[in-house]
């Protein structure tokens, strides 16, 4: 077992983000991760790298508990991952960016880390890496952002939302992408509100709802299931 969480539970006040949740990620496996907004798939993602820490429950990372692991500790551990909203250092070059991750997460020296970012450039197609991110377009900050958690040499690669605002083109080589780097070793978690997406890519799909786990299995087996269809409202489940 990779990573496994018991019983993980968020209150913000007298609001329960995430209710009691139970989920086993398998080494290797690429797990999707879906809902409806607001269903507590990012707040989960929080728990799991450390951003946020829960009010009741643990979590175990190669059995070992991390529950309130600082989220540095993590990304040294193993665990990395993406962020909607992509915030890269503005005034340093994408491959600056990358370096810096590999500065700190890895503890390499400056021609080390500048020749491992070189190398994930290449690795996520990030063509041109000397221009800021300024000069970058929506799909080359979505690699940018993916190679800053790849500089973690992570074990556990969650990707949240990275394909938002791609064209179908863009999507596809994404999909490419994340299938190469499970090739290379990587457990990945996908979280996505494309289900064209979690259909071609995932293992198995664990779908969220109101802070809970209401279904799990293959994408057709939780496409199908009507408590999924019910917690969509009518949505592409």
């Amino acid at each position: 077992m990779l990573l496994r969480t018991e019983n993980l539970t968020k209150r913000f006040g007298g609001l329960v983000a995430i209710k009691s949740v139970n989920l086993q990620i398998q080494p290797g496996e690429i797990l999707g991760i879906i809902g409806p907004n607001g269903a507590g798939k990012t707040t989960f993602t929080n728990l799991v790298s450390g951003v946020l820490y829960p009010t009741e429950g643990r979590i175990y990372f190669h059995e070992k508990d991390i529950t309130f692991t600082p989220a540095h500790l993590r990304a040294r551990m193993g665990i990395a991952r993406t962020f909607q909203l992509v915030r890269p250092l503005r005034d340093f070059t994408a491959l600056e960016n990358i370096m810096v991750s590999f500065l700190f997460a890895k503890g390499k020296s400056l021609s080390e880390a500048r020749k491992s970012a070189v190398h994930v450039c290449e690795l996520v197609g990030l063509d041109k890496p000397d221009r800021k991110p300024d000069k970058l377009t929506v799909f080359e900050m979505k690699k940018l952002e993916i190679a800053r958690a790849l500089a973690c040499e992570p074990k556990l690669l969650i990707l949240d939302e990275v394909m938002a605002g791609l064209n179908y083109e863009e999507m596809e080589h994404m999909i490419q992408l994340v299938r190469h780097l499970r090739q290379k070793g990587l457990t990945i978690c996908v979280i996505e509100h494309v289900m064209s997406v979690i259909n071609q890519l995932t293992d198995r799909v664990v779908v969220f709802d109101r802070g809970e786990i209401i279904a799990e299995g293959s994408y057709q087996e939780v496409a199908n299931d009507p408590k999924v269809v019910s917690a969509y409202l009518g949505e592409e489940a």
